[in-house]
């Protein structure tokens, strides 16, 4: 009865301490995901500002420019067309980065590892990672 007792209490203290490691991973996801919002948020008005107002800012001073240097209109026009949707592009790329981290792909691989709310055939890129994975025992014995 007492070994009995002892497994239980050591299996109960187990599955606290991993709901402890869960709820720590969760918190430092959010955090995580917050953070990138907030980034995302502000590269998007990066991108909102350059798309719209790069192409009147730069427009009239580069066409100035270009018309001194003997450009025509249209190559003129053109250039500054090219200056502003590089920036667009720029930040659309970042807006994209931060996006990807504000999906808490920890969380969900760690959750889908204990079986709760996996989701079939929507797996994360680095799903495969088999570092993370505890070695068995007869995969050892077959690689030696």
């Amino acid at each position: 009865m007492r070994r009995i007792r002892a497994a239980a209490t050591e299996t109960f203290s187990s599955g606290l301490d991993s709901g402890r490691a869960l709820r720590k991973l969760v918190a430092a996801d959010m955090a995580l995901s917050r953070s990138a919002l907030g980034r995302a948020l502000a590269w998007s008005a990066v991108s909102v500002v350059f798309g719209a107002s790069a192409w009147l800012l730069a427009m009239g001073a580069a066409i100035a420019l270009l018309q001194s240097w003997g450009l025509s209109w249209l190559a003129s026009i053109s250039i500054a067309t090219l200056i502003s949707l590089v920036v667009t592009a720029i930040a659309a790329w970042r807006v994209s980065v931060f996006f990807d981290y504000a999906g808490m792909h920890a969380t969900r691989r760690q959750l889908s590892r204990l079986g709760m709310f996996s989701e079939a055939g929507h797996g994360d890129d680095d799903d495969e990672d088999d570092t993370s994975l505890p070695a068995r025992a007869s995969d050892k014995a077959k690689a030696s």
